[in-house]
């Protein structure tokens, strides 16, 4: 997933990046692989504090990632800002108008090929699988989506909140895979290689 995150990042950070003459040329790259960074552990962050709803909600579609006010996009925005500051010494207007146009326009296109039928570069059950360590595998995730735009838990009060028991499951699958990241399995591993 990463890889395919990479490039996704690289398609978009021309303008904020690549031709911004706050990044010297020789730091583009590592920018990039930051921010690439950013949104895997921000995603997966978010999906191991409890914010499992909101990361598949983002994710499928349902609400906006290229609204900064979204908790989520924020989120994620703000540690990769706070990488530009003390990582690549950028001063603190530059480091926030990169990261605050990069890491929501990178998420939307994210977003946009995850729902795109069309396109198998990226799919909610990949992405959430390597987020989780493989706690998406089964798992409806249409239906989960169709719950989670329809409204709060047990709308009809029959009692079965599973939906809760599922996003449960994710965000434990998450919080189990950043523990086993040292060992340099997953993502971790994978994020780990990625940063050197």
């Amino acid at each position: 997933m990463l890889d395919q995150l990479l490039n996704l990042v690289k398609e978009n950070a021309q303008g904020a990046v690549v031709n911004n003459p706050a990044v010297p040329n020789e730091q583009n790259e590592a920018v990039m692989q930051a921010a690439t960074a950013s949104i895997a552990s921000g995603l997966q962050e978010e999906m191991a504090s409890g914010h499992a709803a909101q990361v598949v909600s983002l994710l499928g579609g349902t609400s906006t990632a290229t609204d900064p006010q979204n908790p989520v996009v924020s989120r994620i925005s703000g540690n990769f800002m706070d990488t530009l500051l003390k990582k690549f010494n950028l001063d603190a207007g530059s480091a926030g108008q990169i990261a605050g146009s990069l890491i929501p326009t990178v998420l939307g296109s994210l977003v946009k090929k995850t729902n795109d039928p069309n396109d198998g570069s990226f799919n909610l059950q990949g992405i959430l699988n390597s987020l989780t360590g493989g706690k998406a595998q089964g798992m409806d995730l249409s239906g989960i989506l169709g719950r989670l735009t329809s409204g709060g838990l047990d709308r009809d009060g029959d009692g079965d909140v599973d939906l809760q028991d599922i996003m449960g499951a994710l965000s434990s699958g998450a919080r189990q895979q950043q523990q086993e990241q040292p060992a340099g399995g997953g993502l971790g591993g994978m994020l780990k290689n990625l940063l050197g």
